[in-house]
């Protein structure tokens, strides 16, 4: 049996065609991420039967949904898909329980080991059951489309910018619950969104789409240290390492975080000791120095081996660093790289500005 989700798309359209060829895995998120125009949403319709491509072949876990060569393809009611869109779409003349028993009573005589309860806890809703749609803010909503589809007993699920309708505030009352479906479920999601914080947050797997075309797909960790890949240069670059929470210092409310190239310090508290986490460190919060300096406020100063440098026709270069098993990347203006006369196999001292922590049991 075949332990992934494997699909080729070919769309054609007047303006935009979409070839897409990919193997996913049955577990964690994976991150559909591109430019809009570039394909994501088009790729989650042809996934759920909304779009009839020119050619269509998916499986999951070797099961055939569409193989338009041998004319097999399912009904969209018949594909075990929870699909999730920017807007919560709930039944406006349906209480909360009501919207939720919808999506219960989707599911058949599917036994996938979640009940009801389950899912209401697990995303929070207890207080919100007996309101209407119009009694809750836009995050609460949004659980609520997310339990509804769960509640389905899908075999996978879509969810296409999820948050793209919120606000700040309302996007940070949800992500520790997309959080907690990534650590409490074993169920792949396919998510899609054009913000590279997010899906350093949330996803394990990357796949880059452009213009239709896949650009890049695997491990999160390796496909953003790819310095061929243009979507993910100039502000939107950086790399996620994991790492454990060595110690807490509570005079100064600073975790030590061990990874493979050492340790780093941030503000606050993280988890427990030896707790799993995240770490996504920007591109503009990595310097380099030749020298460690006598004074400096910067806390994290480590030491690195250049790996390469990608110079770019404006004024900043990207310059990818090991550190252990990992890699980092600095964002450097070409004139510093000539500065300090950078080539690969250097050995330097990464100044670390500023480090992004999510905990796996937030």
């Amino acid at each position: 049996m075949n332990a992934a989700v494997d699909l080729h798309y070919v769309l054609r359209r007047t303006e935009f065609s979409l070839d897409v060829d990919l193997k996913i895995p049955m577990e964690g998120i994976t991150g559909i991420f591109g430019e809009s125009g570039s394909g994501k949403t088009t790729l989650l319709r042809c996934i759920a039967g909304l779009e009839v491509p020119s050619t269509g072949q998916f499986s999951i876990n070797g099961d055939v949904w569409q193989d338009t060569p041998k004319k097999i393809s399912r009904a969209i009611h018949e594909r075990q898909i929870g699909y999730v869109f920017q807007e919560p779409r709930l039944f406006a003349h349906l209480n909360v329980r009501r919207n939720l028993e919808y999506g219960w009573r989707r599911r058949g005589d599917a036994d996938d080991g979640v009940d009801f309860d389950q899912i209401v806890n697990l995303l929070d809703l207890e207080q919100l059951i007996d309101r209407t749609p119009d009694e809750l803010s836009g995050g609460e909503a949004q659980r609520v489309a997310i339990a509804r589809a769960l509640l389905s007993a899908p075999r996978l699920v879509l969810m296409d910018e999820p948050l793209a309708a919120l606000d700040r505030a309302r996007k940070d009352e949800i992500l520790p619950f997309l959080d907690r479906l990534h650590t409490e479920l074993s169920l792949p999601i396919l998510y899609v969104s054009h913000n590279i914080d997010e899906v350093c947050r949330l996803c394990d797997h990357l796949v880059v789409l452009d213009r239709g075309r896949v650009l890049a797909a695997g491990e999160i960790q390796s496909v953003l240290v790819d310095l061929d890949l243009p979507l993910l240069g100039g502000d939107e670059a950086g790399s996620v390492i994991s790492g454990t929470v060595e110690a807490y210092d509570a005079d100064y409310d600073l975790t030590r975080l061990k990874f493979s190239g050492g340790a780093l310090l941030v503000p606050g508290r993280f988890g427990d000791m030896q707790s799993s986490l995240r770490l996504r460190i920007r591109a503009n919060d990595v310097s380099l120095c030749r020298d460690r300096p006598n004074d400096s406020s910067i806390l994290n100063i480590i030491p690195v081996t250049v790996d390469e440098i990608q110079i770019g026709q404006g004024p900043y270069a990207l310059v990818r660093l090991q550190v252990g098993q990992d890699f980092l990347m600095a964002r450097l203006t070409r004139r510093s790289c000539d500065d300090l006369r950078l080539k690969p196999g250097d050995e330097l001292l990464a100044q670390i500005k500023s480090v992004a922590v999510r905990t796996t049991a937030e």
